[in-house]
C-alpha cells in the first residue's frame, strides 16, 4: 500500500471526527482549528507541520513522527509523547493545555513551552536540558530522576520539583519558585 504523501497543504476547520485522518507524511502543512481528537495519528510523519487551535486530545501517536513541529492555542489533554517516535524528536508548544499528558523518558532538550498548561504531565526519567518553561502551570507536574540543567523555570508556576531527585545544576528559577524546590522541607519561607 502506497503511503500518502501531502506537502504545503492547509487543512482548517477539519473534522477528521467525522472523516478519519490519513496515515502517511505531512511536510509542511498547516493544520488551523481541527478535530484530531480520539484519532488515530500513528506512524504518521509531521515535519516542519504547525498545529493552530486544533483538537489533539487523546489521539493515539504510537510511532508517530514530529519534526520542528509547532503547536499553538492547541488541546491536546492525556497524549503519550511517551510512544512517538524518538528519532529527530523536535517540537515546541505556545499556549497549549497539555495536562495528564506524559513524556517519560523522552529526550526533548530545548524544548519551549510558553504560556501552557502542564498540569499533571509525567516529565519522569526525561532530558529536559536548557528547556524552557515560560509562564506554564506545572502543578502535579511529575518531575523524577529527570535533567532540567540550564533549564528556565523562572516564570513557571505551581511546580514541585525535589533537587536530591532531579538535576537542576544551573537551571533557572525566580524566587517565588523557592516554595516549588524545598516544600518536602516543610519549612516556612516569608517575604
Amino acid at each position: 500500500m502506497q503511503e500518502t504523501y501531502i506537502e504545503s497543504k492547509t487543512f482548517v476547520k477539519d473534522d477528521f471526527m467525522a472523516n478519519p485522518f490519513k496515515q502517511g507524511e505531512y511536510e509542511k502543512c498547516i493544520f488551523n482549528q481541527c478535530d484530531l481528537s480520539n484519532n488515530d495519528l500513528s506512524e504518521c510523519k509531521f515535519i516542519d507541520c504547525e498545529f493552530n487551535g486544533c483538537n489533539l486530545t487523546l489521539a493515539k501517536i504510537d510511532n508517530t513522527v514530529f519534526r520542528d513541529v509547532k503547536f499553538r492555542d492547541c488541546k491536546m489533554l492525556g497524549l503519550r509523547f511517551d510512544s512517538c517516535n524518538e528519532f529527530g524528536l523536535s517540537f515546541s508548544f505556545d499556549g497549549c493545555q497539555l495536562n495528564q499528558s506524559s513524556f517519560y523518558k523522552r529526550n526533548i532538550r530545548k524544548i519551549i513551552f510558553r504560556n501552557s498548561q502542564l498540569q499533571e504531565t509525567d516529565f519522569a526519567d526525561c532530558d529536559l536540558t536548557a528547556a524552557v518553561f515560560e509562564n506554564c502551570d506545572l502543578k502535579q507536574a511529575i518531575f523524577d530522576n529527570t535533567i532540567l540543567e540550564k533549564a528556565d523555570l523562572s516564570t513557571a508556576y505551581n511546580f514541585s520539583i525535589d533537587p536530591a531527585m532531579n538535576k537542576i545544576r544551573k537551571a533557572k528559577f525566580s524566587i517565588f519558585g523557592l516554595p516549588g524546590l524545598l516544600g518536602k522541607y516543610e519549612i516556612e519561607i516569608r517575604e
